[in-house]
């Protein structure tokens, strides 16, 4: 579904006329409501609001074939996310083709702001989020999603994929910057070791 571009005329010169304007388009609205013609409001949770196929929900966690994450452990996320609410444990891998991958990965949900640094900075595109927007938990420990319950949530079609890399263009610069501050502050360059 397309969204709606809005064009706003920021040259309108303050005064009654403006005012007029945004009194119609509230006047307008009231009408449809009262009249029955569009609804005010949702019956949640029976029905859900349709949301955008960008829209940045809860993030998912992807898996290979065999069943192991995607994720090869080099911290982009962690590095990229303003919210620092991503932590990760590496561990090495038995297999040469792979190097490491995550042993502890978790995610606290309540201090996450959902903007998408993550899925930009990810060059394995490992996580991407979903449609998702239920956060309901009774402790704040049910909110930190650890690797397993981020991996398990890819199976749960009900909401469908959102903000994923392949869809937009915003990558590259994101993923330029958390490498300079992988350098910056840690010191690491990620990659093969110079020879």
């Amino acid at each position: 579904m397309a969204a709606r571009v809005v064009t706003v005329n920021r040259d309108t010169k303050p005064g009654v006329y403006p005012i007029l304007v945004g009194m119609g388009i509230t006047l307008k609205n009231m009408v449809k409501t009262m009249f029955g013609r569009s609804a005010a409001t949702i019956q949640f949770p029976e029905q859900k609001r349709n949301t955008s196929g960008r829209y940045r929900g809860i993030h998912i966690l992807t898996q290979r074939e065999d069943g192991t994450p995607k994720c090869v452990a080099c911290y982009m996320c962690a590095t990229a996310c303003p919210a620092e609410c991503i932590y990760i444990e590496a561990g090495e891998r038995p297999e040469a083709t792979i190097e490491k991958y995550p042993t502890r990965f978790e995610i606290d949900l309540l201090r996450c702001v959902y903007c998408g640094f993550c899925v930009d900075a990810c060059p394995e595109e490992a996580i991407f989020m979903s449609r998702e927007n239920d956060l309901v938990g009774t402790s704040r420990a049910e909110l930190i999603i650890d690797r397993d319950r981020l991996m398990e949530r890819a199976k749960l079609g009900e909401y469908g994929p959102g903000y994923r890399p392949t869809d937009h263009d915003v990558r590259r610069p994101v993923r330029i910057a958390a490498l300079e501050r992988l350098k910056q502050e840690h010191g690491i360059v990620p990659g093969p070791p110079s020879r």
